[in-house]
């Protein structure tokens, strides 16, 4: 593997690449190519040949989709909304896409309901005897006994001991699914089938393991009683989903396989070693945001970068830039606030942090920065960068050897 290369090194080369851009807007958003496809050969490796699914909601970007769609070893999409798996389908981007969040979009179930090739490609997240009333109320236009839809189990962690009441209080994990228990799983798939819709599978997040870093230079503590937690939630999973998935293999099916996604760009191995899994999703481990810098089980290797220019001067050490205050969702943090990444010896004040027109920063690097320097940013998650942005330049090396549309480029908004 080459020797890491040094923040000035790359700002130096992010700025080359972009230089001879005919029009240089910015915000200016780079992926670089190299670390995108090092990060899926690593994905790849630690899934041990489970087929990876591809969360769009880390990517944005359809070209990098299909990018990652045309490695060996990647296999279908995860899209966050209903209209945006049926558009990947009509654009060809994809013909597997697991929706894996519930929607409530009539007008998006009527079309799905009516269109046979996103019938046959498109599964639909349920947790609820609600959304399979939705499913009947709209299905009218189509054949609904083609309809696929997925049980989302909950995948979060509780203490054993106690009973039902305290292990609620005590969840951690994503508060999603309310679907807990295996009678309560298979309830529901009885429900689906009787209604005549196709049981494609399951899918469980443990979020609480694949989200979490766990080794967080300064919290040597914290990360320490991260690492047991996510210890005790992968023992206490792999139980759950084997009761699981013996309730749903005694439910009538229709002679197909049944699938069961797991895990996230943090568990990738953890999630693909359970034998109920059938399939994994990633998608952050593509473009490594900030987020995802400090985890054992993954070495970081961030690709994309957000590139913004010195505007002001305002005094010794100090630069402005412009923009620069995309703050990520989430519990709100330091921690989800953009990194000043190159070059290095940059950060954010204590007063003004990344700010909303304007961010200035601070630091031994701020005087050699002249007006009109690009300083090169990570955002704290993946995809949410590429809503800041029309289109991506793709890098090779110090060259933009590609510019492609993002969703927002696209006039998309899912």
């Amino acid at each position: 593997m080459p020797a890491p290369e040094s923040r000035r090194a790359l700002a130096d080369r992010l700025g080359r690449a972009v230089r001879g851009l005919p029009d240089l807007r910015t915000p200016v958003v780079v992926v670089d190519l190299d670390a995108f496809d090092a990060n899926a050969d690593d994905l790849l490796r630690r899934a041990g040949g489970t087929p990876v699914r591809v969360a769009s909601k880390s990517l944005r970007v359809p070209a990098l989709l299909a990018r990652a769609l045309a490695r060996p070893g990647f296999h279908g999409v995860m899209a966050y909304t209903l209209r945006e798996a049926l558009w990947l389908v009509a654009q060809g981007v994809a013909d597997d896409v697991l929706v894996a969040y519930p929607t409530v979009d009539r007008g998006a179930l009527a079309r799905w309901a009516a269109d046979p090739r996103a019938r046959s490609a498109v599964a639909l997240v349920v947790d609820d005897p609600a959304h399979l009333d939705l499913l009947d109320a709209t299905a009218g236009a189509g054949d609904s006994t083609t309809l696929q839809v997925v049980l989302d189990v909950d995948a979060g962690w509780r203490p054993e001991r106690g009973g039902p009441a305290l292990g609620a209080r005590w969840h951690v994990g994503p508060r999603r699914s309310p679907l807990r228990e295996p009678d309560e799983v298979a309830a529901l798939g009885r429900d689906a089938l009787a209604r005549g819709l196709r049981l494609r599978g399951v899918m469980t997040y443990e979020g609480q393991v694949a989200g979490v870093p766990d080794q967080v230079p300064g919290q040597r503590l914290r990360s320490a009683v991260v690492r047991r937690l996510k210890t005790a939630s992968l023992a206490q999973l792999r139980t759950r989903r084997a009761a699981v998935a013996e309730a749903v293999a005694a439910l009538p099916g229709d002679g197909g396989p049944r699938l069961w996604n797991a895990g996230g760009s943090g568990d990738v191995a953890e999630a693909a070693a359970d034998p109920v899994v059938t399939e994994v999703a990633a998608g952050s481990g593509l473009l490594v945001p900030g987020l995802f810098d400090h985890y054992r089980s993954f070495v970081a290797r961030p690709a994309a970068y957000l590139g913004v220019p010195v505007v002001r001067r305002p005094g010794p050490g100090v630069v402005t830039v412009a923009g620069g205050g995309f703050v990520a969702s989430g519990a709100t943090g330091r921690d989800r606030s953009p990194l000043p990444w190159a070059p290095e010896g940059l950060r954010l004040t204590a007063l003004e942090g990344a700010g909303e027109v304007q961010t200035p920063l601070t630091g031994p690097a701020a005087d050699g920065l002249a007006i009109g320097d690009l300083v090169w940013w990570r955002h704290a998650k993946a995809g949410e960068l590429m809503e800041h942005a029309d289109v991506v330049h793709l890098v090779r090396g110090n060259a933009v050897v590609d510019t492609v549309p993002t969703y927002r480029g696209l006039g998309l908004v899912w």
